[in-house]
């Protein structure tokens, strides 16, 4: 008898395990009546198939629907895997932006989020981003996953974690209703308290979205006190075009490490941008697989872009705590071959889309 808890899900996060026996395993989990969450065991007898027997690869995801849109109303304790027992380990519910609609929820559970961690973690160090640093995180917190998380990330690397709080459902009101000059007054807001902390603590990390960088780069005070102190910038987010990027690297900020994260609240984290990049290259973006995957798609077929074309990308998390497949994001990419033993596509060159679930998208700050 195969069991649902299989071992393979509990690996190191820095294991490889093959990726359709590891999906194999995470459907067992989920979908076995001792172990998945109420959610998915209510919904599998309406699928069509036995998601047991008739998914064996990562490319048989796509018979699965789209059912992000149900983590609008869903009760999120139903999400909860039941193999976790009576007191699972929940860090938070977090939602999604919000900005198309009602927001999104998920829960994160501890063992993702130890995982998450120590992914992230080499990740930054392959980047030469350097452990015992503070970091300033300009990003939203509360009930966005983003802020907490990357608190969390600062003490797992030994430093201290200072925040400038950003609202991006507010600032996207604002635009959406022409009111940009208090959008730009609460852009001006957040740049003097992002002031107020580099110019009186020692921070070595800065992370922040383009369109505050771009605000801070416009002071040649902070541009100082940004090229004294810190060490890395990590912008997520909204999109950085290539120019703005290169000048950034090459004038702006010649001597700090400039890289990005391409994320969403619906896998639980983000993908890494891929390092060894060149100025001229396009930002590559790899996510941590077999956990996080990524296919890039035509919208109007559902069928993979060759490499090189640009579609939408469509998101996929498998793991212990989280099974949710299938899920078309608000973001178009350039389809990019992935690295050795990487299951889907790795994109590029991301940006969103103009309208998504019959709402316009509006960036904002974030």
């Amino acid at each position: 008898m195969v069991r649902a808890d299989d071992p393979i899900l509990d690996l190191p996060p820095d294991a490889a395990p093959d990726p359709d026996e590891y999906l194999r395993a995470a459907l067992r989990w989920h979908f076995s009546p001792e172990t998945g969450s109420p959610f998915w065991l209510e919904r599998a007898p309406s699928l069509g198939f036995d998601p047991l027997t008739d998914v064996t690869t990562f490319a048989d995801l796509n018979r699965f629907p789209n059912l992000a849109n149900e983590l609008r109303t869903v009760r999120v304790e139903d999400l909860i895997p039941r193999g976790y027992g009576p007191r699972p380990d929940v860090v938070g519910v977090y939602e999604s932006g919000g900005t198309t609609g009602a927001p999104k929820r998920v829960v994160l559970l501890r063992d993702w989020l130890d995982r998450l961690l120590a992914w992230s973690s080499a990740e930054l160090d392959r980047h030469g981003v350097p452990l015992g640093v503070n970091w300033l995180s300009v990003v939203p917190s509360g009930p966005h996953m983003v802020g907490p998380i990357i608190a969390q990330q600062a003490a797992f690397r030994g430093g201290l974690a200072f925040s400038v709080d950003l609202d991006p459902r507010w600032v996207k009101r604002l635009i959406a209703d022409g009111k940009f000059g208090e959008a730009a007054a609460y852009g001006e807001h957040l740049i003097e308290q992002v002031a107020y902390v580099l110019q009186s603590q020692d921070v070595g990390v800065l992370m922040i979205t383009p369109p505050v960088l771009e605000r801070l780069a416009r002071r040649d005070d902070l541009v100082k006190l940004v090229n004294d102190k810190v060490r890395a910038i990590n912008w997520v987010g909204t999109q950085m075009d290539p120019d703005t990027r290169h000048l950034y690297r090459t004038e702006v900020f010649p001597d700090v490490v400039l890289y990005s994260g391409f994320g969403s609240t619906m896998i639980l984290g983000n993908a890494s941008e891929r390092p060894g990049l060149t100025d001229d290259d396009p930002c590559v973006y790899d996510p941590f697989s077999p956990h996080m995957t990524f296919r890039v798609v035509d919208p109007e077929t559902g069928v993979t872009v060759p490499y090189g074309e640009r579609g939408q990308v469509v998101m996929n998390h498998v793991s212990k705590s989280l099974f949710l497949p299938n899920n078309l994001e608000r973001d178009y990419a350039t389809r990019v071959a992935p690295p050795a033993g990487q299951a889907g596509d790795s994109v590029a060159d991301v940006a969103p889309v103009a309208r998504f679930d019959d709402e316009t998208v509006i960036e904002g700050v974030y």
